[in-house]
């Protein structure tokens, strides 16, 4: 049996359209409120049609020294265009980008990760310090 983990993609936001970017301060002060915004594709542009389509991103903190993650937001992604009339025919489309308002005690790492219904789970991470 494999672990969840190893189906788990990474790669240079840059060149591959499905991993999460994470967009917020590289330093942040203790108990302040701060926005982080998490997209896709920001490079390379992602499908957003019925057939090809991001599902959900979740945010997660992991606190420097702490043993666990923290779930910071779950977003869903619910219109793909869909119609009685037929694919991409839908008077409405979700964007897949997350802005989520958070604070931290310490410093640590936020951790992104989305699903596309066609390629599977795409992570990425990025470090946050506290002053």
């Amino acid at each position: 049996m494999s672990e969840l983990s190893e189906h788990i993609q990474k790669a240079d936001w840059k060149k591959e359209k499905h991993v999460p970017v994470i967009e917020c301060p590289d330093s942040v002060k203790a108990g302040e409120v701060f926005q982080a915004t998490v997209t896709l594709g920001r490079e390379v542009a992602h499908p957003n049609t019925t057939e090809h389509h991001i599902r959900w991103i979740s945010l997660y903190y992991h606190d420097e020294g702490g043993k666990f993650a923290h779930e910071v937001a779950h977003v869903e992604f619910s219109a793909h265009g869909e119609s009685t009339e037929g694919p991409n025919q839908g008077p409405v489309y979700t964007h897949h980008a997350a802005v989520v308002n958070l604070k931290i005690a310490k410093g640590g790492m936020l951790h992104a990760m989305a699903y596309c219904n066609i390629h599977g789970l795409w992570e990425s991470s990025k470090a946050i310090k506290v002053t």
